[in-house]
């Protein structure tokens, strides 16, 4: 019992550490634009690089875990990842830079779906709730935290290493977790024979390589005819990957993204809602640094102070969400989502009526109001959307929902660009930059508009609780037979 609770405290730090680093740089781009000369191109992939290598490897990364160990997939993911981190650090040019976070993206996939695997195996379906629960507080707290982190590491500037510590700091993190990991977390892998399907991995990673390169390189070319036709391929090959995906499974039922995960309204729905929330979370921060550090000239602490009241509005969100969860369900999703949307519409007012005389206080209650929306979408999210998963499928149903999210914050981020860039063009004076905000914002509050919708399709609370004790059941007695099993014949 002992190290099942360490095993939980490590996957619970690399699940953290991983979100950490999509916002903690956010804050880092003015310096790094500055130090290595990095074009606005590049700014972006700095940031969505990472979660694109993410997104299209964390399928396979979950079925790799299914097929060779989940700690052994962890511990080469956590190894990875340190290394590209230490990578990233020393980085002397904004293509080195982009490359490295690719890499650590590639590992971080590599990683993390194990995370929700290992707790599937670890946890009991009743125990679960209070886990998920600690991983949604964990989500929502790493996304809103890393430009606070990243505003001290840059402000401090440590040792005259300036942007260059919000990747060092992961370096003895991960050396701590690998060894942590190495001792407390049980090897397990699914029981049935999988084998890869590379086919499904080629399709899914050409597919999200050509929309998101098109939609951030688009913009900087002047979107080109053969720019348009990666945009325009890219559901094209998602049509033939979805496809293979039913011919595989029916074939050898070792599909990449196993089709049945979907016959379950409440996963699809789950999904969405993740995907929705992932993009508008993405984009938002980008677009807030970019503007206060930039269009206002506001400090890298300055900046990452006035993302505090987000915080501390998600830290009170995920107190609440824990208990109000088992309770409220998808309404409490719904909740969450209208109240980062109020808290946005709030901001954008906020923007607007302040112009240049914006200062961070100013934002404090429009931000707690979106960061307690925050966690009260997020914290009950996990918990009912892979509640109808089997222990035999979970790295897959892992995957598949993690790439979701990941695959929303990669192309929330493209899209914001489009159009925070596209207002901007080559001039960066405070009023174009506020424009470009005001107008960049609609992105986010569009995706969270769709992943209200999402909730209404979600199971209930009745639902929920009702295959729970069904999982439990079906683990009682599987465990029963297996006792029967091990006593030996009179």
């Amino acid at each position: 019992m002992r190290l099942r609770s360490i095993a939980v405290v490590v996957l619970l730090f690399a699940s953290f550490m991983d979100l950490l680093d999509t916002t903690i740089v956010n804050v880092a781009l003015p310096a790094i634009e500055r130090d290595l000369g990095a074009t606005a191109a590049q700014l972006e992939w700095i940031v969505s690089g990472y979660v694109l290598a993410f997104a299209v490897l964390l399928i396979t990364g979950g079925r790799l875990g299914d097929i060779f160990g989940r700690k052994r997939m962890f511990l080469l993911g956590v190894a990875g990842f340190t290394l590209a981190s230490a990578s990233c650090a020393l980085a002397t040019s904004g293509e080195m830079l982009v490359v490295s976070r690719v890499v650590q993206g590639a590992f971080g996939a590599m990683m993390i779906p194990q995370v929700l695997s290992i707790i599937q195996v670890l946890f009991a379906p009743k125990e679960r709730a209070g886990v998920f629960g600690a991983l949604g507080a964990i989500s929502g707290l790493a996304a809103v935290a890393g430009p606070l982190i990243g505003g001290l590491l840059v402000t401090q500037n440590a040792f005259d290493l300036g942007w260059r510590t919000v990747f060092i700091i992961n370096v003895p993190v991960g050396i701590a977790l690998f060894i942590a990991a190495a001792i407390c977390i049980p090897e397990s892998r699914t029981a049935t024979r999988v084998r890869l399907d590379l086919v499904g991995v080629v399709l899914i990673t050409a597919m999200l390589f050509l929309l998101v390169f098109g939609l951030i390189e688009g913009r900087a070319l002047d979107w080109p005819l053969w720019i348009w036709l990666m945009i325009g391929a890219s559901p094209v090959l998602l049509a033939v990957f979805i496809w293979h995906q039913g011919w595989r499974d029916r074939k050898s039922g070792s599909a990449l993204v196993p089709p049945s995960l979907f016959h379950s309204r409440g996963y699809s729905a789950g999904v969405i809602t993740s995907f929705s929330f992932s993009a508008s979370i993405g984009g938002f921060f980008l677009i807030l640094v970019l503007y206060l550090q930039i269009g206002l000239g506001f400090s890298a602490i300055e900046a990452g102070l006035t993302t505090l009241p987000f915080s501390l509005g998600a830290l009170v969100g995920s107190g609440l969400a824990v208990p109000l969860g088992a309770r409220l369900g998808k309404r409490l999703i719904l909740i969450g989502a209208l109240a980062q949307i109020g808290g946005y519409l709030w901001m954008a007012n906020v923007v607007g009526a302040e112009g240049n005389g914006l200062v961070g206080t100013d934002l404090i209650a429009p931000m707690a109001l979106a960061g307690l929306g925050l966690t009260l979408l997020v914290v009950p999210l996990t918990d009912v959307a892979l509640a109808q998963t089997s222990i035999a499928n979970a790295g897959a149903a892992s995957g598949v929902f993690g790439t979701f999210q990941q695959v929303g914050s990669a192309i929330g981020v493209a899209v914001v660009g489009v159009v925070f860039f596209g207002i901007t063009g080559t001039t960066f004076t405070p009023e174009v930059l506020r424009s470009a905000f005001l107008g960049g914002i609609w992105v986010p509050i569009t995706a969270l508009s769709l992943a209200a919708l999402a909730t209404f399709l979600l199971p209930g609370t009745a639902q929920v609780e009702a295959h729970k004790a069904d999982a439990e059941l079906a683990m009682a007695l599987e465990e029963g037979r297996l006792a029967e099993d091990a006593v030996p014949a009179a």
